[in-house]
């Protein structure tokens, strides 16, 4: 969609770069690291997502002459404006030159680690920053929230919930995210075409009551489509509903048709689920579907699987477009080091606050994935790309110092991967894709123990800063307050 990604931020990004500007600072190299604190929907992981955007954001990030004078326009007093007009020239002429670095989209991320890097001036660091965490938080929430579902469905979800989503904006990159996160596709027509994303949906009630009755509607509806036919059953009786669409997939069948589906969207879906099943079966029908929808989520999925239902695919709509359960996932942006024009070293930069799990990590920081033999994670480490890593190869609890886990010896990959170079994205179309995304998603969920993965009281996988890391910024923080 056509997004101005410049004035997608908040006022104090524009004034703090003002102010790099007004004292000359504005160069001064920077390091920004994009990470979230929390587990989402009280989970074991999530799925990062949303780079595809923030590549979107950089190749077409530009002040036009309509910003530029709307920003003339805001006024610091009534009769002082906010900007001067020499830095609005400034921006005017302004392309970035950062560097990015990204996780893959569709990979396995925890708390406390990288997911983006910047790397830059220090004004042009400090003006993404709004508009990566709107792409990255929301969009990892989502494909998060999508694997749940599809974890716990066992079966093909198609993502419904453009018509209750955030806005037109919210709901195409909700449903890319969705099928980064496992589903099989969407019925977002606009996401479909911008993303190449499969498509998915059957009718209404309004079709069936615009028919002097359900099997006439039925009929006229197989007649439209007989190689996509799914009919939805509970718009007066689901029983009398699946009695009626058994009689349709009968007439099908003799023209050399097949009906694909049912869909039920009310009542007591496991067992009208189970009452359907029955009676298609007893006509022959074994090979036509169940779908259910109605506003689900993981949690009903899994008492509706529980329950013994057969049920071949589901629509999932607004407790998956909107994160209805969880609102944000409170990714932040923060400053790990700075070098001034010319120099070689970077000096670190941590924030110290009254909540521990508020304090950052100094550094250029990047991150290693390790494993054991058999495949799956054994933890990840947090380490300064300057500094490299420790021989003893150990992380340690960023929030508890005892808390600590030796990886030396394990095979390991990095994640964090070229996304731009000098203000140019390097991603391929192949590396962009929603589709690769989603198979990389699933790969990395196998590299999960089941403990990780489970709804209820996930086990969680280690991950700490490399030990000379985790060292440096107690140093550090100790120095800042005074502490000898």
């Amino acid at each position: 969609m056509n997004i101005d990604y410049a004035m997608l931020t908040d006022l104090y990004q524009l004034t703090q770069a003002q102010g790099y500007w007004d004292h000359d600072v504005q160069d001064t190299e920077a390091c920004f690291h994009m990470y979230f604190r929390s587990w989402p929907f009280s989970g074991g992981y999530a799925i990062a997502c949303g780079t595809d955007q923030v590549a979107e954001m950089v190749e077409g990030y530009r002040f036009s002459d309509e910003a530029l004078s709307y920003l003339a326009s805001v006024r610091a007093s009534a009769a002082r404006p906010l900007f001067s007009q020499s830095f609005l020239d400034y921006l005017s002429d302004l392309r970035l030159s950062v560097d990015v670095d990204a996780v893959r989209e569709g990979t396995v991320v925890f708390p406390n680690e990288p997911l983006v890097r910047v790397r830059g001036s220090i004004l042009e660091c400090q003006l993404l920053e709004t508009a990566l965490l709107n792409c990255m938080n929301f969009e990892t929430l989502i494909a998060t929230k999508a694997a749940r579902v599809c974890r716990a469905a066992g079966s093909p979800v198609s993502e419904f919930g453009l018509r209750r989503a955030q806005g037109p904006a919210g709901g195409v990159w909700a449903s890319r995210a969705a099928i980064v996160g496992g589903c099989a596709s969407t019925s977002n027509v606009l996401a479909g075409q911008r993303f190449g994303l499969p498509v998915a949906g059957t009718h209404a009630h309004s079709w069936v009551m615009s028919f002097p009755d359900e099997l006439t509607a039925f009929r006229a509806y197989a007649a439209s489509f007989p190689d996509n036919c799914v009919l939805l059953v509970d718009t007066y009786d689901v029983d009398q509903g699946v009695r009626n669409a058994a009689t349709v997939g009968l007439e099908m069948r003799a023209r050399g048709e097949r009906l694909k589906g049912v869909r039920i969207d009310s009542g007591d879906l496991a067992w009208h689920a189970k009452s359907a099943r029955m009676i298609l079966d007893e006509a022959g029908l074994t090979d036509c579907g169940i779908i259910l929808s109605n506003d689900l989520d993981e949690h009903t999925i899994k008492s509706i699987r529980d329950e013994g239902a057969q049920v071949d695919g589901w629509g999932v709509g607004t407790k998956l477009a909107c994160a209805y359960d969880q609102p944000t996932l409170g990714g932040v942006y923060k400053l790990g080091a700075t070098r001034a024009p010319g120099d070689t070293a970077w000096r670190d930069h941590v924030k110290i606050t009254g909540s521990a799990q508020k304090m950052t990590t100094p550094g250029v920081l990047d991150v290693r994935r390790y494993y054991y033999e058999n495949g799956l994670v054994a933890g990840d480490m947090v380490f300064d790309v300057n500094s490299g890593v420790d021989d003893s190869e150990t992380i340690v609890d960023p929030f508890d110092a005892l808390r600590r886990k030796r990886l030396h010896g394990l095979s390991y990959e990095v994640l964090l991967h070229p996304l731009a170079r000098k203000g140019q994205v390097v991603l391929t179309a192949q590396e962009r894709s929603a589709l690769a995304a989603r198979d990389r998603a699933q790969e990395g969920l196998a590299t999960l123990d089941e403990s990780q993965k489970r709804m209820l009281n996930p086990h969680t996988c280690p991950v700490g800063l490399e030990k000379s890391l985790f060292d440096r910024r107690q140093d550090l923080v100790a120095r800042l307050r005074g502490i000898d």
